[in-house]
């Protein structure tokens, strides 16, 4: 037997053993406990979803060996993007598989009997530290970096402009661009206040989305009082526009034909009550009363839509109409930053006190949802662990941020799902795939990016996993920036990419840990900054619109 039949694996293994994560991604080979080994063509394609990993022996000894790992990896030439710690259900089991060292690759560039070499030689080192009871498989993987007039306030969940004004509300999910590159977006993670003798609210999102990396400078950008043209910073770039006066105009439809149809309905009723006899109608009386009270509710929802629809179009539809702020520090994006080796993919704007009310900003807070169901759906995610509290605002649907994650909360969250797993859940807000709540793992991963010139780059990350099977992906293309945040409401990190088969369906998502992420932030010009912003909200629930 020839050593590339001895580690082959079949078509139909390759293409269906990862069936059912968001992208399907292509096995290249495994190793493990001889039990797990599939056997029939109908094994290959049972239904996978991904688990956390918070194992106490791996959290404890990954910071050494994980260094170790990467470095056999590559004396063995392997082209990996991603490197993490998951587990895997089937079929929607309640139990999850071993523990799986999960190794991403690029497409074609590693043979299987290659791949049996690495994974033996991970083995190796993990039996080192006594970590014997775990498999290793390599799959196909691509690391992605997903990249005017007052804004608007929130409204009651009755309003009829509820589903369509979020994108130019000030709550968490801005979605966001540079001027000079519109078509590049991302999303806005989180304000804070400058501090000291400033009033200046900033906000910050990840530099890629506003200095796109095949574009944009590579140097650090200050601008804190330089006197050159600043980098203008757009609420919704070309395509969020678009998609934004699209809904309106669709909603704005519906609603017409809604009235139109109550309106045939109430003349053809008027007319039949008009040639019958007064006994029937009376009968009639209470569908007319429901039919001209429906009239009246979709008339005032045209109303309302039609009243946005002229103020965005007539408002908003320039560019410089929709510039939020501009950009007044960025370091260059670095993955494997200081000793700790994180990514720091961030830029600060200034935001533009002119677009934001008192009465209509909100401080750090994600809208949940536009109907009255979504934040209970939401909300029942995150509360995996039944001590867990958090809510939201029945007024508002606003899920209030305070505090951030420490990083032994990460590792060891001491919260407990219903069947006594260890988890930690989280929710974010992003441009690309809206409100999503997600799994986070215990094990930091390895993120690699190969540039043109042949070199690369390998970076520490805080992983987060789909929800379930069926829920989908936590993040996509656009997503970029968003704040991820626990179910206690605490500051997690900010969302820099994703990794999957290909780069429009992501598997997992990375964030740099907002522990580590705010000490660099005040250490870079900012020395007085905070998170407190209750000075700068004046809200009153009294007078909130509905």
């Amino acid at each position: 037997m020839t050593a590339r039949a001895a580690y082959f694996v079949s078509e139909s293994e390759a293409m269906g053993y990862f069936w059912g994560l968001p992208s399907s991604p292509r096995l290249v080979y495994r190793i493990g406990t001889p039990l797990t080994q599939p056997i029939d063509f109908d094994m290959f394609h049972q239904l996978k979803a991904l688990r956390p990993v918070f194992d106490r022996r791996l959290v404890e000894v990954w910071g050494e060996m994980g260094p170790r790992v990467v470095a056999f990896l590559d004396s063995k030439n392997v082209k990996f993007t991603t490197i993490d710690w998951v587990r895997f259900t089937i079929d929607y089991g309640p139990l999850a598989g071993p523990v799986t060292l999960w190794i991403g690759v690029l497409p074609e560039s590693l043979a299987a009997e290659d791949a049996h070499i690495a994974a033996c030689g991970c083995l190796a080192i993990l039996e080192e530290f006594n970590i014997t009871d775990v498999e290793v498989a390599f799959r196909t993987s691509i690391y992605t970096r997903s990249a005017g007039p007052k804004l608007l306030e929130p409204v009651d969940s009755r309003h009829p402009t509820v589903d369509v004004r979020g994108p130019l509300t000030p709550t968490l999910g801005l979605r966001v661009a540079a001027k000079d590159t519109p078509h590049v977006e991302g999303t806005g993670g989180f304000y804070f206040a400058e501090g000291g003798d400033s009033d200046k609210i900033l906000f910050v999102t990840a530099r890629h989305v506003l200095f796109p990396l095949n574009t944009g400078p590579k140097d650090r950008y200050d601008c804190l009082n330089c006197s050159a043209p600043r980098h203008d910073v757009l609420l919704l770039g070309t395509n969020a526009f678009s998609d934004t006066i699209t809904s309106i105009d669709d909603k704005l439809e519906r609603h017409r034909v809604y009235v139109d149809r109550y309106r045939r309905e109430l003349r053809a009723l008027e007319r039949r009550v008009a040639k019958n006899t007064k006994q029937t109608a009376r009968k009639a009386s209470k569908e007319l009363k429901r039919i001209r009270g429906s009239v009246r509710e979709e008339s005032r929802a045209s109303k309302a839509l039609g009243k946005l629809h002229d103020e965005v179009t007539n408002d908003w539809a320039d560019d410089s109409q929709r510039v939020l702020g501009h950009v007044i520090r960025s370091p260059p994006v670095t993955l494997g930053a200081g000793s700790e080796g994180y990514t720091e993919d961030y830029a600060v704007v200034e935001l533009d006190s002119s677009k934001v009310d008192k009465h209509v900003f909100r401080g750090n807070a994600i809208e949940l949802g536009t109907t009255l169901s979504s934040p209970a759906q939401i909300l029942t995610r995150l509360n995996a662990d039944t001590r867990t509290v958090c809510s939201v605002t029945p007024y508002d649907r606003l899920y209030r941020l305070r505090g951030h994650l420490r990083e032994e909360d990460m590792h060891r969250p001491n919260l407990f799902n219903r069947k006594g797993e260890e988890c930690l859940m989280v929710v974010k807000s992003g441009n690309g795939s809206g409100v999503t709540v997600g799994s986070a793992t215990g094990i930091f991963s390895y993120v690699r990016e190969y540039l043109d010139d042949g070199t690369h780059r390998t970076s520490r990350e805080w992983a987060i996993l789909p929800y379930s099977q069926t829920s989908g992906v936590f993040s996509a293309l656009g997503d970029s920036g968003s704040l991820i945040a626990d179910g206690r409401g605490r500051f997690g990190g900010l969302l820099t990419g994703g990794a999957g088969a290909d780069t429009r369906h992501f598997d997992i998502t990375y964030a740099t840990p907002f522990f580590w992420l705010w000490p660099r932030i005040k250490a870079n010009g900012f020395p007085d900054a905070h998170l407190d912003l209750d000075a700068y909200i004046d809200f009153d629930p009294d007078t909130f619109m509905v």
